[in-house]
């Protein structure tokens, strides 16, 4: 009794065979599909079963093209529903068991064939043709159609428990909700304890019990980090939360994670499965609103102008449903029916000292589960009606959803010091304000997190305490403080009105100025012989400022007229060494020939290297080759060995490659150097040796210079010591690359990276000096 024309095992169906085999032997082509008798017949067989009386009220079908019959297992014998009741319809076969002789649908062929001797049974496959499946969408109710429209739906990591966007961008969010960009969506978020059943919740409000989200019996969480889900029959994202008071590391971050998945939600279900509120849901909901106020509302405006967003982010707060299980006890209000749950929730607000003023609205659906399962259905239609209303929350394009969760991860990122944090809130200022101390008075900066990329310095309300460690005192013209205006004087070298060498020398005979740009100079050191007061005392106030980590200090030694002096020197001997650069070349030159064996190719005559070609420059080195006498540059006669043939020997000297290869060559006896030339052989072995003696001085004399620039180093320049690379490009300093210090933030660096000159009137340079490309870039004076 086949239905089709299949193989033993499996076949696929493309005419429907009768399966009766009463008079057509299976052979003949089906017509018709009999409820009652759970089988497709042909026009011959369905004629004689029927005939008899009881027989003849069979409901038959006729069939369509494409049809495929329903399970016969979730029918049931005799018409009853057994699997349907569970899947909410009623299922179209996947197989027919040719041994049992019925269909089976997929659930149903796992539960009655996945063991034993049945699971040998031979079946056949039925492959439904898009016309019946068109039918069967047809004749489905509104709630089998939203079943449908979320057998697909599979959830994914949106962020990790270190506070990580797992998705890659804004794209790639979309495509992982399987949604339309331009599709306006929701987003509904669930908070609670561990193990009140969030994710349990989620499943069967929004997914008809479907396991979106991950569920587990075991005692670990189920559930780390943040998961996202996009219901298409409510057009909204669904997110899962980590629970709280679970047994986690990085608590702080985790818990500052739930307040940014509140921030970009429109309606938050808190899940509480106890026969009571417990006060941890109050203080929970209360300090995220301050939190939510304090921290979010401004950067979520922030990134509404900053993205260019039509939709405002944070007109007000998300919606809140307190969801509340009980067992044993009533629900809440159920005692008194005239007394309103909210205002109820509102009163243990207010007890609690916390007021929950950012939600748009703080609803309460209760359920008592008397015998499981828990009814769901007071919470679907609360949520439904709430994502109704859109007069504070309008709906967004999940790009939207995005650009917010990514400006929030941002911003209030990074880890937070134990030591910083303060337990008795769920959300506290540590969470989301700079972990930056000042270090003299240890109090902390009260600016939002990463406020430095953004050029905002660091910022604290209390006042600081003098340090001489740090020296943080500022100094501001008395004069002008007392006309209403605060301006910063530092005491410095020269006015900005003396050339260089003029301050030096005003230096030198009345010392360092304090210099005002309204008012001029207003004090100088050593203006009298004697009797010179104190500049605080006379012409400056002092306030004490905070020193944060990476600033420097604010009133430490500007006085650089040791190193202006040693800039001018080095200046001076570069200038000359460059003028006299042409002739010292000539006259070294002609000196090198005078001494030069007569094999030896005269300098001028030399404008290339013999091997490489490469043309010689004006600061480029000739060497010559003690073998063939040709000129070379260093890298083609670098290597060295005895050339006894001409005279040197049998210390090795420079050779050139070609010749330190033909080593076994000899020379001709005409080819040996005469008495003359080995008279002018001996000048030039002792005009190398002066040489050589003289680099080893000049090298010698380098040491004291170092010293001598350590001494007149201004107070705010790093060591020479200490700088062993660039501080921009990290190029290592050696003999061939020379260090610079930017007079502004007084760092090494390489000429590349130092080679703008500007003024720096906070550092004592009124004139252009070197400073570094990152100084450069700043705008204001330096």
């Amino acid at each position: 009794m086949s239905a089709h024309t299949q193989t033993a095992e499996k076949g696929q169906n493309t005419t429907l065979l009768c399966q009766e085999s009463y008079v057509c032997s299976g052979t003949d082509e089906a017509i018709f599909e009999c409820d009652e008798c759970r089988s497709l017949q042909c026009q011959r067989c369905e004629e004689e079963l029927h005939q008899p009386e009881r027989l003849r009220n069979h409901e038959r079908t006729r069939i369509r093209p494409g049809h495929v019959p329903y399970c016969d297992s979730c029918k049931g014998a005799n018409g009853n529903i057994m699997h349907a009741s569970m899947t909410g319809s009623r299922q179209i076969a996947a197989v027919r068991c040719q041994v049992c002789k019925i269909n089976l649908c997929v659930e149903c062929q796992k539960r009655t064939h996945a063991g034993g001797n049945r699971r040998k049974h031979p079946v056949t496959v039925y492959h439904a043709g898009k016309a019946q499946e068109q039918e069967e969408e047809e004749g489905m109710d509104e709630e089998t159609k939203r079943r449908k429209m979320t057998e697909k739906v599979v959830s994914f990591l949106l962020v990790d428990e270190t506070e990580e966007i797992q998705v890659r961008n804004e794209e790639d969010f979309i495509k992982k909700l399987d949604c339309s960009p331009d599709q306006h969506l929701k987003v509904v978020s669930i908070f609670g304890n561990t193990g009140d059943g969030k994710s349990h919740t989620l499943n069967h409000t929004f997914f008809y019990g479907r396991e979106v989200f991950k569920t587990s019996p075991a005692q670990e969480s189920c559930t780390v980090g943040v998961w996202a889900a996009y219901d298409p029959v409510r057009k909204v994202v669904v997110i899962d939360t980590e629970g709280l008071l679970g047994a986690t590391v990085n608590l702080s971050q985790r818990t500052r994670l739930l307040l940014k998945v509140l921030a970009i939600s429109d309606l938050v279900i808190y899940r509480t499965r106890a026969d009571r509120l417990h006060n941890d849901l109050f203080k929970f909901l209360g300090d995220a609103s301050e939190a939510y106020l304090k921290h979010f509302t401004k950067e979520l405006k922030a990134t509404t102008a900053r993205c260019g967003l039509d939709v405002p982010l944070s007109t007000l707060g998300p919606g809140v449903i307190i969801f509340h299980e009980t067992v044993y006890t009533k629900l809440l209000g159920s005692d008194h029916p005239s007394e309103v749950p909210e205002k109820l929730i509102q009163d243990r607000f207010r007890k609690l000292s916390c007021f929950p003023e950012a939600f748009s609205s703080i609803h309460y659906k209760g359920t008592r589960t008397y015998n499981p399962p828990t009814d769901f259905s007071g919470l679907r239609r609360a949520v439904e009606q709430q994502l109704e209303n859109n007069t504070t929350r309008s709906p967004r394009q999940p790009g939207v959803i995005y650009k917010a969760l990514k400006a929030l991860s941002d911003r209030f990122s990074g880890e937070i010091p134990d030591d910083q944090m303060a337990h008795s809130s769920f959300f506290p200022d540590e969470y989301f304000t700079c972990s930056s101390v000042c270090l003299s008075c240890g109090c902390g900066c009260k600016k939002s997190m990463n406020h430095a990329k953004e050029g905002v310095p660091h910022e604290s309300k209390s006042r600081c305490r003098y340090s001489h460690q740090y020296d943080n005192r500022v100094y501001t013209c008395k004069a002008c403080y007392e006309r209403g205006m605060e301006v910063s004087v530092v005491p410095k070298t020269s006015a900005s009105t003396d050339s260089p060498w003029l301050g030096l020398a005003k230096y030198a005979w009345s010392g360092y100025v304090i210099e005002c740009p309204n008012c001029g100079v207003v004090y100088r050191s050593r203006q009298y012989w004697f009797g010179n007061q104190d500049p605080v005392n006379t012409v400056v106030r002092t306030e004490i400022e905070h020193v944060w980590p990476g600033t420097d200090g604010f009133l430490k030694d500007n006085n650089n007229a040791a190193q202006r002096l040693l800039d001018g020197m080095n200046f001076m001997a570069q200038s000359v060494s460059e003028l006299s650069l042409g002739p010292t070349k000539a006259v070294t030159s002609w000196l090198t020939d005078q001494i030069a064996p007569a094999y030896w190719r005269p300098n001028s005559q030399i404008l290339s290297c013999n091997k490489c070609n490469t043309p010689f420059k004006d600061n480029d080195t000739k060497h010559h080759c003690r073998a063939c006498g040709e000129g070379f540059c260093d890298g083609c006669s670098s290597k060295t060995r005895p050339v006894p043939e001409r005279g040197w020997g049998p210390a090795p000297v420079r050779v050139c490659d070609n010749c330190y290869d033909n080593r076994g060559i000899q020379l001709d006896v005409a080819e040996l150097p005469s008495d003359e030339e080995g008279g002018t052989l001996i000048a030039r072995k002792v005009g190398e040796a002066v040489q050589n003696t003289l680099g080893a001085v000049v090298t010698a004399m380098d040491i004291p210079l170092g010293l001598v620039k350590d001494a007149a180093r201004p107070a705010y320049w790093v060591p020479d010591h200490e700088i062993l690379h660039c501080h921009n490009c990290r190029k290592e300093f050696s003999i061939k690359l020379s260090k610079h210090h930017c007079r502004a933030c007084g760092q090494g660096f390489c000429d590349e990276c130092s080679h703008d000159r500007r003024a720096v009137p906070s550092r004592g340079w009124d004139h252009p000096v070197r400073v570094c490309f990152n100084c450069n870039k700043k705008p204001g004076d330096l």
